[in-house]
């Protein structure tokens, strides 16, 4: 088989090419995909060329993790039926380039277990179900102890307000970006400089910025500042003020699966909202535009890709 995918061929080089794929097992299921995201972290990382080294890193190759499709085929081991929709946390599935992430094409093998059923009326947004899983992943794997204050306003810092606000929080949120101040629903959202407060006790940073000085400076005695960005560049922070307020630093890792599920429920059942998030949309045949978009735009969230136009 053959399929039409996003390729990055190296930084900054990216097209539509046609690309082979693997063929599918007992356990797999091909995937038509309808929509996917564009990551304004990894992504970026990749296309700028200034991603960490991870295994499998190398180019060319399918960047994405955040694809939403109908199954096509599906093998008997795969538990999943055709007609389907699903959400693709990625694949690795090609005969010639690298699936780092992997999920910007039109067609996905992939393992059925992988993949999580979507309903109908989720639809486009449910490319937003991994950075949901971020946000939920960064609570959860702490105390549970929801935000006080969040570094970004950005679709992930509005995912974890969001989710605090549903776990009885009152976050603030930092934004320095005039466009992206707007959208908080239950939260307020104020620059760094307008903000007095210095006994915050947990701080969520999103912003991918080393912002560990200011940060501690703004927090309570024996708080934790959770990392719960990207960051490309090593951190650093000044050791007296930090020991004087027995700071507590914490890096939220990778979502797991049980988080992608926990924040499916919290969708499902309405506690968790992901109106509002994506703001820009693309038909593929503009991906390099688009990529360009939601690297540049500050005012874009979210860019997805439409998918129905390429087999």
């Amino acid at each position: 088989m053959e399929t039409t995918a996003v390729v990055l061929r190296e930084p900054g080089q990216l097209a539509l090419s046609r690309v082979g794929l693997k063929e599918a097992g007992a356990a797999d299921v091909v995937v038509a995909t309808e929509w996917s995201g564009i990551s304004t972290g990894t992504e970026r990382l990749l296309y700028t060329g200034r991603m960490p080294h991870f295994p499998g890193m190398g180019y060319p190759l399918v960047p994405g993790y955040e694809s939403v499709g109908r199954v096509v085929d599906a093998g008997p081991d795969s538990g999943r039926r055709p007609g389907e929709r699903v959400y693709v946390p990625g694949a690795n599935c090609y005969t010639e380039v690298r699936g780092l992430f992997g999920g910007a094409a039109a067609r996905l093998v992939v393992a059925g277990d992988k993949t999580v059923p979507l309903g109908e009326e989720l639809a486009e947004e449910g490319v937003l179900l991994a950075l949901a899983a971020t946000a939920y992943h960064a609570i959860a794997a702490g105390d549970g102890t929801p935000p006080d204050l969040i570094v970004g306003h950005g679709v992930l810092g509005r995912l974890l307000a969001r989710i605090a606000l549903a776990e009885g929080g009152a976050p603030t949120v930092w934004e320095k970006v005039p466009t992206r101040m707007h959208g908080a629903d239950g939260y307020r959202v104020v620059t760094p400089e307008s903000d007095g407060r210095r006994d915050y006790r947990a701080i969520y940073d999103v912003s991918g910025a080393d912002l560990l000085d200011e940060l501690i400076g703004r927090m309570a005695p024996g708080g934790e500042i959770v990392l719960a960005g990207f960051y490309s560049q090593p951190l650093s922070f000044a050791f007296p003020p930090a020991f004087l307020r027995e700071a507590r630093l914490r890096v939220a890792a990778e979502w797991k699966r049980p988080d992608l599920l926990a924040a499916k429920q919290m969708i499902d059942s309405g506690r968790l909202s992901l109106a509002g998030l994506i703001t820009h949309h693309e038909a593929v045949d503009a991906a390099p535009a688009a990529y360009r978009t939601a690297f540049e735009d500050p005012a874009c969230l979210k860019m997805t890709l439409d998918w129905s136009a390429i087999s």
